[in-house]
């Protein structure tokens, strides 16, 4: 084993934590403003956007203007399609325990249009895929459920552009510890 594989694990293990520790303080600080305000801020949605973020925060999909410009792209694409499709109202496929093909419909189309918008602007967010289909599939309907999803995505993109340049810190050297 060479010396560079030899640390490959610690380095990984810091990794895991760092990420571990930043995803947990950013979806705590959603889930408690959430609490405050009586609304459900903390969707499925955020998970994935957490990790893109946090993870490969220099990357174009974790750049502010992809997050923002990906999850507005997919909440008008996941509107658009509901009013296309008549399902303003309609009950969620939570609700019913299955989907009509107007509802199945409805989600393709929003995230075939979420992905053809993202492409014209240039700016790749795949989670922005999950916030068509929650849209679309009525989970995060128009009123409060969007309500909150759109701004638990709103401080989880805010939170993770500040967390995601917290140091962390690095291993301690040898002559550091010997000292």
């Amino acid at each position: 084993m060479t010396a560079r594989q030899g640390t490959r694990v610690p380095a990984r293990l810091r990794t895991g934590v760092r990420l571990f520790v930043l995803a947990a303080a950013a979806l705590v600080t959603v889930r408690a403003i959430g609490r405050s305000l009586e609304w459900v801020l903390l969707t499925t949605t955020l998970g994935p956007t957490a990790y893109i973020l946090l993870a490969h925060p220099h990357t174009e999909a974790a750049q502010v203007r992809s997050s923002v410009l990906g999850h507005t792209c997919a909440a008008a694409s996941g509107l658009l399609c509901l009013a296309v499709f008549g399902l303003w109202r309609y009950p969620s496929i939570a609700e019913q325990r299955t989907d009509t093909w107007r509802q199945i419909g409805a989600e393709a189309l929003a995230v075939g249009l979420t992905l053809f918008l993202l492409v014209l602007l240039n700016a790749h967010h795949p989670p922005a895929a999950a916030t068509a289909l929650l849209i679309t599939s009525g989970i995060a309907r128009p009123g409060p459920p969007l309500y909150g999803m759109l701004t638990g995505l709103a401080l989880l993109i805010t939170a993770a552009a500040l967390l995601s340049h917290v140091p962390f810190p690095a291993k301690r050297r040898r002559a550091e510890k010997d000292g």
